[in-house]
């Protein structure tokens, strides 16, 4: 009962805001009223019913309660921003408006509420569910060995592969990767969302990535709630290198290169250490990459001398409005950042979490290349 406790206060906060949506909304529609409401009731349970699809006996079932709960839960999501946003304008209009005026914006608004939600999720399902375009990205380190200027990383981040990204898309993110002709591949966590044993032949194309010095892997947080011990095993088999605490000397054309990893910032395992993870690496002439699926790694990654730490995890906020509350968490919400004397890059994610649903914040596969500092 202790474990389901969480999953039983968000049914229950999700039942609160879907009767605030109701109570806000249907009262004003033309007709339909009925309709409406059963839609409502059968959201709120649909939503976490989609979260624990997983569980589900056989994987038919599972795909379909899996997609229905998450198309449901982006519909909802801009359903209640937008209901709030009604709410405030029609409350500032009602300092200005006529009784009667105001009546009939309440009355015209509400039926263009769910329509404007609904637009809004297809808009963002179409984004999702595309191939992510490549984002180039030059890193200018001081420095550099001539060697490895114009090095090439390809980086990914967040997949999620789960109840609504399968193989196919797997497939053709490594397709898109490979055709870039990369250096090194890195791979910043939360690839999967359920165990080795129902997703495995889906993530299994991950380890057709190609790269002259090798594929490289750190967990995320969603690793750790799919059991991180049978993916890491998993991940190794398909040729992966999993980095935890460590890290690999790349020898590219007389240069070298220290690539190293952490698991998750917030893991239930071993703690993300950067200083562990370059214990016993070459000091002098050499580059210093760190792998960490969170961007807040940053601050003990700087501590540690690294030249620039490769993250994901935010999604760069997925979709509107929550890209502008990421930076509650995280330091960073997505792209090229300078902290101190290093770089950080945050991937928006080359899948999504949750709804399929891409809005104002597109999906990416990052080039990263690493010049030297004018």
């Amino acid at each position: 009962m202790k474990a389901l406790r969480p999953f039983l206060v968000l049914t229950g906060v999700l039942g609160l805001l879907h009767a605030y949506i109701g109570l806000r909304l249907i009262p004003q529609f033309p007709g339909g009223r009925g309709a409406a409401a059963l839609f409502l009731f059968l959201s709120w349970l649909a939503i976490p019913a989609g979260m624990m699809a997983r569980y589900a006996a056989g994987a038919v079932l599972a795909d379909l309660v899996g997609w229905g709960g998450a198309l449901l839960m982006g519909f909802f999501s801009s359903l209640l921003v937008l209901t709030v946003l009604r709410d405030a304008a029609l409350g500032v209009a009602g300092l200005f408006a006529a009784a009667d005026l105001l009546s009939r914006l309440a009355f015209v608004s509400a039926p263009a509420v769910p329509l404007l939600a609904a637009l809004a999720t297809a808009i963002g399902l179409v984004a999702a569910r595309r191939l992510p375009p490549v984002v180039r990205v030059d890193v200018p380190l001081a420095g550099l060995p001539p060697a490895l200027h114009g090095f090439r990383i390809a980086q990914i981040s967040d997949i999620h592969v789960g109840p609504t990204i399968k193989r196919p898309y797997v497939e053709a993110v490594v397709r898109a990767v490979n055709a870039l002709a990369p250096d090194l591949v890195a791979v910043t966590g939360d690839l999967v969302d359920g165990r080795v044993a129902d997703l495995g032949p889906h993530v299994a194309p991950i380890g057709a990535l190609s790269a002259p010095h090798g594929t490289y892997f750190v967990t995320g947080n969603h690793e750790y709630y799919s059991g991180v011990g049978d993916w890491v095993a998993y991940l190794r088999r398909l040729g992966l290198r999993v980095l935890c605490n460590e890290h690999v000397v790349v020898d590219h054309g007389g240069a070298r290169l220290v690539v190293a990893g952490v698991p998750d910032y917030s893991a239930a395992g071993p703690p993300s250490d950067p200083r562990a993870a370059l214990a016993g690496a070459p000091e002098d002439g050499v580059v210093k990459i760190l792998l960490a699926h969170q961007p807040r790694s940053a601050f003990a990654a700087v501590g540690a001398g690294f030249d620039l730490q490769l993250s994901g995890h935010t999604h760069g906020g997925q979709f509107w409005p929550w890209n502008h509350f990421v930076r509650l968490q995280q330091p960073f919400t997505a792209g090229l950042h300078r902290l101190d004397g290093m770089w950080v890059y945050i991937n928006r994610g080359t899948g999504y979490w949750g709804p399929p649903k891409r809005l104002g914040v597109a999906s990416e596969i990052t080039l990263i290349r690493l010049v030297p500092a004018a």
